[in-house]
């Protein structure tokens, strides 16, 4: 028998210290990097996107990956692609952690539309507020503390 599978999961995670340093016209060849990292595990991109400070993936991960090693292959990766290329003069890397959501299939266009509307989105709260609301929204303990 094959293994059958649909995990989608949504990745989020921020610039060292928060820091805006995304400039918005670059912002699509570094999405692209990420999708081709992406591909190369095996995982399917539904949506990518997001604004200055953070990024939002939405994705379906292969069975045979795990999802740390995956967030660690995307940071280093488009580390390096963003420092070759010059994307973004001030980037000084990636925050160390990461958020990782998990939702039903069901759930897939609200969640692209979500990723979708970023620039919008955070016209009217910023990443930390976003943040909490998603990890209280998929009961994640947590300690505001680590958030800061």
């Amino acid at each position: 028998m094959s293994t059958y599978t649909q995990s989608l999961i949504q990745i989020i995670f921020s610039t060292k210290y928060r820091e805006k340093t995304l400039i918005k016209e670059h912002r699509e060849d570094l999405y692209k990097y990420i999708w081709g990292v992406l591909k190369k595990n095996n995982c399917y991109l539904y949506r990518i996107g997001g604004v200055a400070d953070h990024i939002h993936i939405a994705t379906h991960i292969h069975p045979s990956v795990s999802v740390a090693d995956l967030v660690k292959d995307i940071k280093l990766a488009s580390w390096d692609y963003i420092k070759q290329q010059e994307l973004f003069p001030n980037f000084g890397g990636w925050q160390s952690g990461y958020g990782w959501f998990t939702y039903s299939f069901r759930d897939k266009d609200r969640l692209i539309e979500y990723i979708k509307n970023q620039e919008k989105h955070h016209n009217e709260k910023d990443y930390i507020t976003e943040l909490i609301e998603l990890l209280k929204e998929h009961e994640v303990e947590f300690d505001e503390k680590y958030l800061l």
